[in-house]
């Protein structure tokens, strides 16, 4: 949820000039509403709009659990400028302003005010409890990024400092009595759409606010254009049904999209081949009890190409494992963190169910010997590593000292030292006899990579941790595009071809499965962490081949102002696949055809840019649309038939609503549209904007005429030098920032703040520095129309 305090700002000598400046903006601002400046309409003889003569640009309506913060004010800020530029052009311009409420996180919160007022008396009373801190360790699989995705969570950002959501609300200055109102979802669409558009009027945006409303099916013609819009999307094949592996919220029962994460948003699946090693010595201690069965260690690996080259198998030996039994009766042994994921991927017998035989630590494991898929070394030993990571793959790591510089200065150490080996049980046959194999001949480095580069950079132990993490990128990149495998059917061939041909021959002849988990943890709105699961669900088949071609197309000709922005777009289309487009908690608009799902909030937010070309017809001057409208028509009324014939150049409908009425729309629409700008947040371009190319390429294939002409993608806004903070306090909202330095101050030192996808600077001094130029610059004209003599 959105909370910003007030930033601290520099004293000033008074308040006189700033008060001044806001009385002229009232009284001006309260001119445009009484004369509609902004309230614009298509002309009556039915001509499109060109670019020469209009000009429609949106924001992204936003999410109404908080109010806007001045990071939301400066992309805003870009609409802003250029709608008021074309404006003097003497263009006809539209900028519609709507408002976001589907999706997890008001429903998660109100649910957890509930849920508190339950288990904790109203007003509640907390427990007290200490805080714990986690450990970090090292040890993670190196992965080839795509650059094109976003290193940090937007959604992180939209964290409270408290635990409970209550003192989340109480840090906002808001009463016990207040705060328990919000135990209804009902409440936060009554609370926050309202205070945004009169913070949004205070900013003198040329916003017409008649087009406005809210999303979700309490806003029925909004909620009937989505469902329209769906129905169609299913007719020509964009939405189909399967099981997909998706992220998923075990708690809320469903899917877990971006928006509805506390922590993780850009988070998706990822993929790893899953090796098994077969147990094949005795098994002592715990692990007696298995005697008999199928019992494999299971290491999740990214690079399959090379088990070839397996020495040994790496466990902590503090670490708690767990032994669990599969639905084929096989036990595995992994961390109850992978376990987890398994169960919902379709291992275990019951699904969501873990079958947990026995708890284990690394040390009840070690020394045990395997069978290893492909290994050189018919049979391998399990060895201690202290760095593994607790949150990443299976807790078992397979070692390949060739390779990985990881591995090989682990294994080095532990040939080198004898009381290393004996501390934890480790004996000579175990470790000596295995030295690295060679598996792949890179440029430069040779058939031992990870050798000859542990070498080069002179690394003396696996404690030479910013070393060794050179080491691995030095050997992992160019292996990847430049390795030849040395070894195997597939010698001679490149890695990069060699590594699918590998990967499907272990999962052919069962050595190997799928197995996938979030590529880094991904937190619920409802405070659980999410996993990966293979479940059934709706989805848009995004990347789908024909589909994608045309996409290229429209990216190919959209307007993104910077070649940073246009090259992530292409990159995006590059990996975007299926995406889960429905969800059973939370609010929205259900699905036409299966009610019992709801549309999640990435996917009822792609065309809707063409709904404000008509929304100030429907909605009646009230966010919901629920009272009387200029055209006296009833949502029910808005068939997909009649938004066909308004929207998509349709046959005409057999409706009751009047001719007259369907022409005025659809007039409206076939003269705004195309959007001639989207303005938005940089890290949206791998999610919400790809998808609104997408969407606008499905619904109008044959019109490219219609689809989106330009997207400007804005940094992120630093204030006065510093990350917005809610741990250092250096917030301010879009009120704030008004009371502070005035409208005309702020926007001033917005315009200042930076004008390409960097990170932007909003400078208080700036904005300061404006209030008392506007002020002199008043007092002069003031001076001028009183001096007689100029006349």
């Amino acid at each position: 949820i959105h909370f910003y305090k007030r930033v601290n700002m520099s004293e000033r000598k008074g308040t006189f000039k700033v008060e001044f400046l806001k009385d002229i903006e009232k009284d001006v601002q309260a001119k445009w509403d009484k004369l509609k400046v902004f309230e614009v309409e298509a002309p009556e003889d039915g001509s499109k709009g060109t670019s020469d003569e209009k000009y429609l640009v949106t924001f992204p309506y936003p999410y109404m659990n908080g109010r806007l913060h001045l990071g939301h004010t400066f992309t805003i800020s870009k609409c802003e400028f250029a709608v008021g530029f074309q404006r003097l052009k003497g263009k006809k311009c539209l900028f519609p302003f709507g408002f976001h409420v589907s999706g997890m996180p008001i429903k998660a919160c109100a649910d957890k005010i509930a849920r508190e007022m339950k288990m904790f008396g109203n007003p509640p009373i907390f427990p007290v409890e200490e805080e714990t801190v986690p450990e970090v360790v090292e040890r993670e699989e190196f992965v080839i990024k795509d650059k094109s995705k976003g290193k940090k969570s937007k959604a992180a950002a939209k964290q409270g400092a408290g635990k409970y959501q209550w003192q989340i609300m109480k840090s906002l200055g808001m009463t016990d009595l207040e705060i328990a109102q919000f135990g209804s979802t009902d409440h936060w669409l009554e609370y926050f759409p309202p205070l945004c558009m009169e913070d949004c009027k205070r900013m003198g945006l040329h916003v017409d606010w008649r087009r406005s409303f809210i999303t979700t099916d309490v806003s029925p013609f909004y909620d009937s254009f989505v469902r329209w819009q769906f129905i169609r999307l299913k007719e020509r094949n964009k939405i189909k049904f399967g099981k997909r592996y998706t992220i998923f919220s075990p708690l809320d029962g469903q899917p877990c999209m971006d928006h509805d994460r506390a922590s993780g948003e850009g988070v998706g699946p990822q993929e790893y081949t899953l090796v098994k090693m077969k147990v094949v010595g005795e098994m002592k201690g715990k692990l007696a009890k298995l005697k008999g069965e199928a019992v494999f260690l299971v290491a999740a690996t990214l690079r399959p190409e090379t088990m070839y080259g397996q020495t040994n198998c790496w466990v902590r030996p503090d670490m708690k494992y767990v032994a669990v039994r599969l639905a084929n009766k096989e036990v595995w042994v992994c961390t109850a963190r992978a376990a987890r994921n398994m169960a919902y991927q379709g291992f275990m017998a019951t699904e969501e169910v873990v079958d947990t035989v026995m708890e284990l630590v690394g040390q009840d494991i070690m020394g045990l010997a395997l069978s290893a898929p492909l290994a050189h070394y018919k049979k391998i030993y399990t060895l201690p590593m202290l760095t593994i990571k607790e949150d990443k793959g299976t807790g078992v790591v397979t070692s390949v000292p060739s390779d990985s510089p990881d591995d090989w200065a682990a294994l080095r150490d532990l040939i080198n030292k004898q009381p290393f080996r004996e501390k934890y049980g480790v004996t000579d046959e175990m470790v000596l006899p295995f030295q690295p194999v060679p598996i792949i001949d890179i440029p430069g480095y040779g058939d031992l990579a990870a050798v000859t580069v542990v070498d080069q950079l002179k690394i003396q132990s696996q404690n030479d941790k910013d070393k060794l993490a050179e080491a691995k990128e030095m050997v992992y990149m160019k292996g990847f595009y430049e390795g030849v495998m040395a070894v195997g059917d597939h010698k001679g061939k490149s890695v990069q071809d060699a590594k699918p041909l590998i990967r499907t021959e272990l999962l052919s002849s069962g050595l190997a499965v799928v197995y996938k988990e979030p590529e880094k943890m991904v937190m619920s709105r409802s405070g659980e962490e999410c996993v990966v699961s293979l479940c059934d669900q709706w989805y848009i088949d995004y990347g789908e081949e024909e589909w994608r071609a045309l996409t290229q197309q429209a990216v190919d000709q959209l307007n993104t102002f910077t070649d940073e922005v246009k090259k992530n777009f292409n990159s995006t289309l590059d990996w975007l696949k299926e995406h889960a487009c429905s969800r059973t908690y939370g609010l929205g608009s259900k699905l036409p055809w299966d009610e019992s799902w709801l549309i999640e909030s990435l996917s009822d937010s792609t065309i809707y840019m063409s709904y404000y070309t008509v929304a100030h017809l429907l909605q009646g001057g009230t966010l919901k649309g629920t009272g009387p409208n200029a055209l006296s028509i009833t949502a029910d009324q808005m068939t997909p038939e009649v938004w066909d014939y308004i929207l998509l150049a349709g046959p005409a409908p057999k409706t009751t609503i009047p001719m007259a009425s369907l022409d005025k729309m659809k007039r409206e629409f076939e003269y705004w549209y195309p959007l001639d700008l989207r303005v938005s947040g940089k890290d949206l371009v791998p999610n919400h904007l790809t998808y609104a190319v997408y969407n606008h390429v499905a619904m109008w294939p044959e019109s490219k005429d219609k689809w989106i002409q330009g997207i400007r993608a804005n940094g992120h806004l630093l204030l006065n030098s510093e990350k917005m903070s809610k741990s250092t306090g250096n917030f301010m909202t879009l009120t704030d920032a008004i009371d502070a330095f005035s409208a005309d101050g702020m926007r001033l030192a917005l315009a200042d703040s930076g004008d390409s996808v960097e990170d932007a600077n909003f400078v208080s001094g700036t904005a300061d520095a404006a209030i008392l130029r506007l002020y002199t610059l008043v007092e002069w004209v003031k001076e001028v129309l009183a001096d007689k003599t100029l006349r």
